[in-house]
């Protein structure tokens, strides 16, 4: 296969996460058909390919995770503000301790999915290049 031809492959198959902004789990399941169907076309391709679908496989653990760690909060931040349970009545006194939280979670969402954005874009320019790149904070689910 021609150098280039590999290059804007190993592109595509990078950039191809941002699928998830139009179909659920695009993000994993565009880089995966990708991968599998270039993988055989040469060992770059196939670097590239496991290094993209890993990424993105832990890029939505470690989305699930913060999202998994912010429902006890909330569920009891609920559950603190319920007078009693006679009268059904909630009351939504958001203390500054509360909105801060939820702030600095909210900041921590927004960095998380920023860098998740940034590193395909350096990875899919990267590839585009001819370089191999390695996406920090992946874990290997595919060798």
């Amino acid at each position: 296969m021609k150098q280039n031809n590999q290059n804007t492959n190993a592109f595509l198959i990078h950039i191809s996460a941002f699928a998830g902004f139009i179909v659920p789990f695009g993000h994993i399941i565009t880089p995966l058909i990708a991968w599998q169907t270039l993988k055989k076309r040469s060992p770059f391709l196939d670097a590239h390919g496991k290094e993209a679908v890993n990424f993105n496989l832990s890029y939505t653990l470690y989305a699930l995770i913060l999202t998994l760690t912010f429902i006890p909060f909330a569920i009891g931040t609920f559950f603190r503000n319920f007078n009693s349970f006679n009268d059904f009545s909630i009351d939504f006194d958001f203390t500054t301790n509360i909105i801060l939280g939820f702030i600095g979670l909210g900041t921590v969402t927004g960095i998380i999915y920023l860098a998740g954005i940034a590193l395909v874009i350096i990875a899919s320019l990267k590839a585009k290049e001819g370089e191999n790149y390695k996406y920090p904070f992946t874990i290997k689910f595919i060798k």
